[in-house]
């Protein structure tokens, strides 16, 4: 809005319930692309110095993210490789670790590496953990944050 003369800007303001505004909000909200979900592995990743870091946050994937990785030598001479190149990519932190790089993702124990497969898999695909359901009584809809091995 281009305003040439403060005095001919005018707001009006209404005095709204409060609950009305957490309800809009709450509204509002529902609206908003989750991108980042955090996690806790199974078991933790042990570094150098012996500290297990198990808590995370794993953020959605772009096309660049899938694309990229089929670049890489070691994806090419090995396809199952392209797992561990994409969990680098997007898992954006882990502890108190500053980086993850494939050498991460491939020191991780199998559960905590199928765990964040499993993760990738969800949140990729359904855009979150969030169940939608009805209760089997009353037919009521409700969501329900899905559970995953580990947290």
């Amino acid at each position: 809005m281009r305003v040439k003369d403060a005095s001919t800007l005018f707001l009006r303001v209404e005095a709204v319930p409060l609950h009305q505004t957490m309800q809009k909000r709450e509204e509002c909200r529902m609206d908003i692309l989750q991108t980042e979900f955090n996690f806790t592995l199974p078991k933790g990743y042990v570094d150098d110095t012996g500290t297990v870091h198990k808590q995370g946050t794993m953020r959605l994937a772009t096309a660049a993210d899938e694309i990229m990785p089929l670049r890489d030598a070691r994806v090419q001479q090995n396809p199952a490789y392209l797992s561990v190149i994409l969990l680098s990519r997007v898992v954006i932190n882990l502890g108190t670790l500053k980086m993850i790089t494939p050498r991460v993702i491939e020191e991780l124990y199998t559960s905590d590496f199928s765990y964040l497969q499993e993760l990738y898999n969800r949140i990729n695909q359904n855009g979150s953990n969030i169940i939608r359901t009805k209760c089997p009584k009353c037919d009521h809809p409700f969501e329900v944050e899905a559970e995953i091995l580990g947290e």
